[in-house]
């Protein structure tokens, strides 16, 4: 079932349990899909990647949210980006742990025989289209200049 059903579908059992958490987030996502569908050059069903890249952009703008708030002290608007980030990554694949990544970065160095960070773009390159969803870019750049150096 495509991305777009799922959410259809949760939102309207969010509707019907009149969830105002998950309505938003389903909502947010929703229109996220009918942008991406209506840029120009854009096929009418999303593909896989980019429906991942779509959730990940949406899961980071709610953490980074989160993390502005915490700042500025607002807690009471911290735990609402937090319920949404909850409701976003159940489309989300399961994320990886950090040994996990970390073995497949070692992987992909050996295999394309990276030694410094020249190589970096490369290694990142071949390691975040094989953990698509799985992984944030933020993580898999820490590991790999970790294991570069």
């Amino acid at each position: 079932m495509s991305l777009q059903k799922q959410v259809m579908e949760k939102l309207k059992e969010a509707m019907k349990s009149k969830d105002k958490v998950a309505l938003e987030s389903l909502r947010a996502i929703k229109s996220s899909i009918l942008l991406a569908q209506t840029e120009s050059g854009a096929s009418e069903e999303l593909k896989e990647d980019q429906e991942l890249k779509l959730l990940q952009k949406l899961v980071k703008q709610r953490k980074d949210s989160a993390a502005i708030f915490i700042e500025q002290g607002r807690d009471d608007l911290v735990q609402p980006e937090l319920d949404q980030v909850a409701v976003i990554e159940q489309f989300l694949p399961e994320a990886l742990s950090e040994e996990e990544i970390e073995k497949v970065v070692m992987m992909t160095i050996d295999s394309i025989g990276a030694t410094d960070m020249k190589d970096m773009g490369k290694v990142m390159g071949i390691v975040s289209k094989e953990l698509a969803g799985q992984a944030d870019g933020k993580t898999i750049s820490t590991l790999v200049k970790k294991n570069l150096m």
